[in-house]
């Protein structure tokens, strides 16, 4: 049975345009500057440098009349060349554009040098090896992560071998190789897992009485090192605690990743460029927005000479309306993008000036105890725009500071009230905590239910799980696993 009936509905929609503006302003300083390359790049409207454009609005106005009736006209119909034509050949004719994917421009630099991988496949030309011990040797490296581990077991990487290699053999070879691959270096490259990669780098130590003691530690007793039971191995291994803390001490000397060093040399330098910076002039703060954040467009002269030449014309033919159109919406297009940008800039601007103003105490002393408490809505409410576009220009953008650069978002926070019933920001509780755990005896830290007694004594009233998770935010183990001989 068919039934029929009405429904409202309400609905907003943004604009392609309102959207497009969305992106420029999350996009940080170096993307916004590649987004503007592209759009110089697709749009021959819109050009780079000073130039005036006055007289373009009149130009929009007295052909938007004749056209806004017609029929939408496809990219195929438009003969954009009957109309452009002259006798002087045009500089796109001039320029080669054989151009592959690959040959995309790298505008951040990469370190010089040769990969982990090879750096370990060249040590491996000072061994003496056959046929079947260097395929599998050269494997083995080629399976070496950047942490310099291989964390596959050896039935998966024979089994690997067959496929791949067509090698056959079996995991006591793969074994009797490995153990070549953990002569190379760094010492303890190669391992499966970290208790291999500490034995590896001891056992290449020169063997004194504490370097003794530590490999018998690792191998013998892991689970209570890591644990830090020192009492179990003072009583395991028969030693004074002034032993047990030299050996400890050798262990801690140790490279838990020993590909990170050099693998870390070969990868992508990121570069951070600052949005914003704010500086202190005679007591005062001033803020200033990144000059590459304001670039100097402006509508194409001769585009502009195109359109006021066909409306000089008397006889205009199918194809000349034709390429008039698609003028217009290059030149529509290149003049919302320079309005966009100037959006940006005054949304970005007006977004950091009010964080600035409400972190003042903050910024000009650099005490983080100073933060107040700080959520997106704070400054949503003061500029009158909405939620996401301060997350937009919080999350993606950097200011540079008298006390270093930092994320903007960082500034905010959640806030909880103190003994005396006053507001105060998260971030200046862990602050605090962070310095009372560094301050602790490490012989006894202090337990999460002790910390949280000290942060009420201090004023703030917080529960043991909420310590916990601060701790665990601000990257400090339990109490256990900070103790130190």
């Amino acid at each position: 049975m068919l039934k029929q009936y009405l429904q409202f509905k309400l609905s907003q929609k943004l604009s392609p345009q309102q959207i497009q503006l969305m992106k420029l302003i999350q996009l940080p300083t170096q993307a916004f500057e590649q987004r503007i390359k592209q759009e110089l790049e697709e749009n021959p409207a819109l050009e780079s440098g000073k130039e005036t454009s006055d007289e373009l609005d009149d130009t929009f106005d007295n052909t938007k009349d004749e056209y806004d009736d017609n029929e939408s006209i496809s990219a195929d119909d438009i003969n954009v060349d009957d109309y452009l034509s002259d006798d002087e050949i045009p500089d796109y004719r001039t320029q080669t554009s054989n151009y592959s994917a690959d040959d995309e421009e790298k505008s951040i630099p990469y370190a010089s040098g040769i990969s982990f991988t090879q750096h370990l496949k060249n040590q491996l030309n000072t061994f003496r090896l056959d046929e079947e011990q260097r395929l599998i040797a050269e494997f083995l490296v080629g399976s070496v992560d950047e942490s310099g581990y291989i964390r596959r077991s050896l039935s998966d990487i024979m089994d690997d071998l067959a496929f791949t290699q067509n090698v056959y053999t079996t995991e006591d070879k793969i074994e009797q190789v490995l153990m070549i691959v953990h002569q190379l270096d760094p010492a303890g490259v190669g391992a499966r897992h970290l208790q291999e990669c500490l034995l590896i780098q001891l056992q290449r130590k020169t063997q004194t009485p504490n370097i003794e003691l530590a490999l018998d530690v690792i191998e013998k007793a892991f689970d209570h090192f890591t644990k830090k039971h020192y009492k179990k191995l003072l009583q395991k291994f028969d030693v004074s605690e002034i032993q047990l803390k030299d050996a400890i001490e050798e262990i801690e000397r140790l490279n838990p990743k020993p590909g990170g060093s050099y693998a870390g040399n070969t990868r992508m330098v990121e570069h951070v460029v600052p949005d914003f910076a704010i500086k202190i002039v005679e007591g005062e703060l001033e803020l200033t927005l990144n000059g590459r954040n304001a670039p100097e467009l402006h509508v194409s002269r001769e585009y502009n000479n195109m359109m006021k030449g066909y409306k000089e014309a008397k006889d205009k033919s199918k194809s000349q309306k034709d390429a008039v159109q698609f003028i217009k919406q290059k030149l529509d297009a290149a003049k919302w993008f320079i309005e966009a940008i100037k959006q940006r800039q005054q949304t970005l601007f007006v977004t950091m000036s009010t964080i600035m103003h409400y972190q003042k105490e903050y910024f000009l002393t650099g005490d983080e105890r100073k933060l107040r408490p700080m959520i997106l809505k704070d400054i949503a409410d003061e500029i009158n725009m909405d939620v996401s576009t301060v997350s937009r220009v919080a999350n993606s953008k950097y200011v540079d500071t008298p006390y270093g650069t930092k994320l903007i978002k960082e500034f905010f926070s959640e806030s909880m009230t103190n003994d005396q019933g006053e507001e105060v920001s998260t971030r200046e509780i862990k602050k605090i905590l962070e310095t009372v755990i560094e301050e602790e005896n490490k012989k006894k830290p202090l337990t999460d239910e002790k910390l949280a007694h000290i942060l009420k004594n201090k004023g703030y009233p917080i529960a043991r799980r909420t310590v916990a998770k601060y701790r665990e935010q601000l990257d400090f183990p339990v109490a256990r696993l900070r103790k130190k001989m």
